[in-house]
């Protein structure tokens, strides 16, 4: 089906994803089997939990693309972003991880952002725009998972007027994360405030479970809304597109 996922943690024994490169292999696999034709690695960077860098991840990625067999999906390498001081000097210095190099000519690139889940830094919108100013685009791990947008999905809107933009965590739909994030999807969706939707992936059985949100997905806004999540837009963010 040709879909992009743009957040992953297949690659093994680098944070709370994949552990061994057997996982990784089987990850791949089912979700290819989901309908993900290119599959974007984004191990965490994030002091004092995972502490890796930019050459640490290289590394990691490198060595475990090196083997990996023939008929896997497309495979790319990126990060999830803890966005607290250390990291946003990192990027605002180019020691993060952005998407994949966009089309010649456009000087923007997309940044995959994860925030702190209990409240957002009064300074965030602030530090999104310098983001954006630095030709990086953030986009905004599984939004529906944050308490603030619970309360009210106005919360997100300071974060899509500063030019960020919201990637959908699939699983959400079929309540992986509990009741009040499943909610908060469901209204974001009907808000059509997402600009791409991802798996998230950490082990085997969650590719699977991205397989039957995805079919919750095309329940809830149709096929052509479904293509554009897992299709056109993260193509759009792996381009360096912006409205």
């Amino acid at each position: 089906m040709g879909y992009v996922d743009l957040h992953c943690h297949w690659v093994p024994a680098i944070d709370d994803g994949a552990r061994t490169p057997e996982q990784s292999v089987d990850m791949l696999r089912r979700l290819q089997k989901a309908g993900f034709s290119t599959v974007v690695a984004t191990p965490h960077m994030r002091p004092g939990m995972f502490d890796n860098d930019r050459p640490a991840l290289e590394r990691a990625y490198a060595g475990i693309v090196s083997a990996l067999p023939a008929g896997l999906p497309e495979v790319h390498l990126a990060s999830e972003h803890w966005f607290d001081d250390v990291v946003f000097r990192r990027l605002m210095g180019g020691q993060g991880l952005p998407y994949a190099h966009p089309e010649a000519g456009s000087p923007h690139r997309a940044v995959l952002i994860e925030l702190s889940p209990a409240q957002f830094p009064i300074a965030l919108p602030a530090r999104l725009v310098d983001l954006r100013r630095h030709g990086l685009r953030p986009v905004i791990a599984h939004p529906e998972r944050y308490q603030p947008a619970w309360k009210d999905t106005e919360a997100l809107q300071p974060l899509l007027d500063a030019g960020a933009c919201l990637l959908l965590d699939v699983c959400s739909l079929t309540g992986k994360y509990g009741s009040q994030p499943q909610r908060t999807a469901e209204k974001l969706l009907d808000e059509d405030a997402y600009e791409a939707a991802c798996s998230d992936a950490h082990r085997p059985d969650d590719a699977d479970e991205a397989a039957r949100a995805i079919t919750r997905l095309g329940k809830l806004v149709g096929r052509d809304e479904t293509e554009r999540l897992l299709s056109d837009g993260p193509k759009g963010i792996l381009r360096g597109e912006w409205s």
